[in-house]
């Protein structure tokens, strides 16, 4: 009995020295992120009291420069070869109704987002009380008409020039114009045509979903296309595996150098802190809550253990504040670690980063109440509804890059006819609540391509069968062939005279 013990204690002892070896060699991306997390924060307020310049903060922060560098290098790449490759592989039944359940989804998780957002603000009520002194504004901010970003929305979808999308989009400006006549002067504000710096994403995502939809309809004919995009999305995934290994180093650097940034850090008080709160119970319960009970309402699977295979991405969204730069290893958690199927990633991902941003809408919604809340202005129910019409609008405009967010708040406030000019209230702490919104971001888009591979699987499988069918037949006409060539030369033989 106790050579038995004694052998099974040291069985005991052996599964688990190897599946820690395993836990830890599976997780070890994963373990060094939240490590260069936790070292950031602490170097960041180590250097605080040493007063770095603006130049040495500069210079500290290029590690994490070059990450971001390196990743927004494989977003274009990676967008378009993994929409096509994504779309071209699915019949255009199954892309439709997969587009259609991911729209739906989309919606439906936005406009919860905004609903949720526009509730804490209105219980909590961070702007309550006056303002104690009036912040000084860094610049005018100019007025943006919602219907003038809707139509920039539209123009963006169709770029005149794709090389010219790739790092420009459309924006229009408004130009004054005064009319003189006899008895009057007008003065009219009118939209011009321009462009800002920056990846019109929306764009691409538009041609190349187009584009692999005509690929995928020339069946034979357009194989070498596939092909071409099938390796090159390939290629790019292998590029992302090599710059993983430097995602920590890049992250502890960017952390610490936006720490180390901040001026006053008790100045980040009072009603901004209440916002801070705010912002934050809406995203933990948007992400903790809500995503998960849709997840295992859909799937009936455990969404935490969904969750804990993104959490890779999930930090680098933390850390990069960008969910186009996260793109990359995103497609790697979901692939790898979720087992989520290829053709439902490379065409979810790339339309979730540029159009899902639960985040973002939770945010412009808390925001804007709050500087309502602020200037002591009471909105009614009509204004509320625009905000959150707004805020759900604005988000699926919102570029998938750093503080993108305050760009298009200007449009939710004009909408209301709120102050623009008191964005700078809330720039103070949007660093740090740009991290956490992008986070919600993309565990939103991962959720979703999780939820609409369970409900696409009956496509998947069907088009699976129809592959195997398809390759069976190919794999029999050889032998056909032969087998009727053996059958004529047995039929001449047996008519030759002996």
């Amino acid at each position: 009995m106790q050579k038995r013990a004694a052998s099974t204690q040291d069985r005991m002892s052996t599964i688990t020295k190897e599946s820690v070896k395993g836990f830890l060699r599976r997780n070890l991306f994963v373990l060094l992120t939240i490590a260069a997390v936790a070292l950031g924060v602490m170097l960041g307020f180590a250097l605080r009291p040493h007063n770095l310049t603006l130049r040495e903060i500069k210079y500290f922060a290029f590690p994490g420069e070059l990450l971001m560098r390196m990743l927004q290098m494989l977003v274009l790449p990676l967008i378009v070869s993994s929409l096509v490759t994504g779309i071209s592989s699915l019949d255009s039944k199954a892309s439709g109704k997969m587009g259609m359940r991911a729209v739906a989804y989309y919606m439906v998780t936005t406009l919860i987002a905004v609903f949720i957002g526009i509730v804490i603000v209105i219980v909590i009520k961070p702007g309550k009380g006056h303002r104690d002194s009036p912040v000084a504004s860094s610049g005018t901010i100019e007025p943006v008409h919602a219907a003038d970003a809707f139509l920039d929305l539209i123009r963006n979808m169709f770029p005149p020039n794709l090389v010219e999308a790739c790092f420009k989009q459309v924006r229009e400006f408004t130009s004054t114009r005064v009319l003189q006549t006899i008895q009057e002067t007008v003065v009219e504000m009118i939209p011009v045509s321009g462009s800002s710096n920056g990846v019109n994403a929306l764009g691409l995502v538009v041609f190349s979903m187009c584009f692999g939809l005509v690929i995928g309809s020339m069946k034979q004919q357009g194989q070498a296309l596939r092909d071409f995009f099938d390796c090159l999305n390939e290629a790019i995934m292998r590029l992302v595996a090599i710059v993983i290994w430097y995602a920590p180093v890049g992250i502890l650097f960017l952390i610490a150098a936006k720490i180390v940034e901040m001026k006053n850090l008790a100045e980040v008080g009072g009603q901004l802190g209440m916002y801070t709160v705010s912002v934050i119970v809406g995203l933990l319960i948007h992400g903790l809550f809500v995503l998960p009970l849709l997840y295992f309402l859909v799937t009936r699977k455990n969404p935490y253990t969904f969750m804990a295979g993104l959490l890779q991405a999930l930090i680098t969204a933390l850390g990069t504040s960008s969910s186009s730069a996260t793109l990359p290893i995103t497609f790697r958690c979901l692939e790898e670690n979720n087992r989520v199927d290829k053709r439902v990633t490379r065409f979810i991902l790339p339309v979730g980063a540029t159009i899902n941003m639960d985040g973002t809408a939770l945010y412009e919604a808390v925001a804007a109440i709050f500087i309502a809340q602020v200037n002591d202005m009471e909105l009614n129910f009509g204004q509320i509804l625009t905000i959150s019409i707004t805020a759900t609008a604005a988000s699926i405009g919102a570029a998938g890059i750093p503080q993108a967010g305050l760009v298009t708040m200007v449009i939710v406030l004009t909408s209301v006819g709120l102050p623009t000019e008191d964005i700078t209230l809330i720039i103070a702490v949007d660093w740090f609540l740009d991290r956490l919104r992008t986070t919600t971001n993309v565990l939103g888009d991962s959720i979703g391509a999780g939820i609409v591979e369970h409900l696409s699987r009956q496509e998947l499988q069907s088009q699976d069968v129809e592959v195997g069918n398809s390759v069976i037949e190919e794999n029999e006409k050889p032998y056909q062939l032969i087998c009727h060539k053996n059958d004529s030369v047995k039929h001449r033989n047996s008519e030759t005279p002996m």
